[in-house]
């Protein structure tokens, strides 16, 4: 099947000299339509600039990103906007609604920006919110709900619409197990309809989600594996000499 995201030998670093920061480090990765990957590794792993790349929110410092086929480096920044409106949708770890906005009306903007009429975009957006059990919350602001709820709402807005890369950054860290295994479990149906989805989580069972997991230290990918006994032990950072 078709890669749906390709990350061709990215690397990204921050400051120069002696506070050089190589946050990743010749990365390459290729997410396929229909296939759902979890990333992991320890904190500073590289893990969120990983997404942030992969989501166009961030150019790489060399190499390339090809979304649907498109290298991004070759998009006016106006082409890569309309490529996040209509095809990537972001879950940040801070969530991002919009405080003037009903749940409903969050859910509801990247259609509406994308040109979708007003009535069409809110029925998806509550359609969605339903399945994530939030139809009765549809009417309240960011400041009505639980942390638990506006991570849900800010999900709900990653997969309304015809997106084809779903990217979620810790998308279940305010919630308890049975909402965390419904996230996912949207996540997985989301991709058995096309979408390519990457999820960085540290829970092991929901990464168990996943048709592959990711293993990141020190800025590279050290491995591709289902889950595995003993595969933990590639989380922990490199020995500093």
């Amino acid at each position: 099947m078709t890669a749906m995201l390709e990350l061709r030998q990215v690397s990204r670093s921050y400051g120069e000299g002696p506070t050089l920061v190589q946050a990743l480090i010749d990365v390459d990765l290729a997410v396929r339509a229909g296939e759902l990957v979890a990333v992991m590794g320890a904190s500073g792993s590289g893990k969120s600039t990983l997404l942030t790349i992969a989501g166009t929110l961030e150019d790489p410092t060399s190499g390339s990103v090809v979304v649907a086929g498109t290298d991004v480096s070759a998009m006016s920044r106006n082409d890569r906007a309309r490529l996040r409106r209509r095809s990537i949708g972001y879950v940040f770890q801070a969530f991002n609604l919009l405080a003037g906005l009903t749940a409903a009306e969050n859910v509801a903007l990247p259609l509406e920006l994308d040109g979708t009429r007003s009535g069409v975009a809110q029925r998806a957006a509550r359609a969605v919110l339903g399945e994530l059990g939030l139809g009765d919350r549809a009417e309240h602001y960011p400041d009505e709900l639980s942390g638990g709820e506006s991570q849900r709402v800010a999900i709900a807005r990653a997969i309304v619409g015809e997106r084809r890369l779903v990217l979620a950054d810790e998308p279940t860290g305010a919630l308890d197990s049975v909402n965390g295994e419904s996230v996912m479990r949207m996540l997985r149906a989301a991709c058995k309809e096309g979408v390519a989805g990457v999820v960085v989580t540290h829970e092991a069972q929901l990464a168990s989600w996943a048709d592959r997991i990711v293993f990141v230290r020190d800025g590279r990918i050290v491995d591709h594996t289902p889950p595995r006994p003993g595969a933990e032990s590639l989380l922990a950072p490199s020995p500093r000499p």
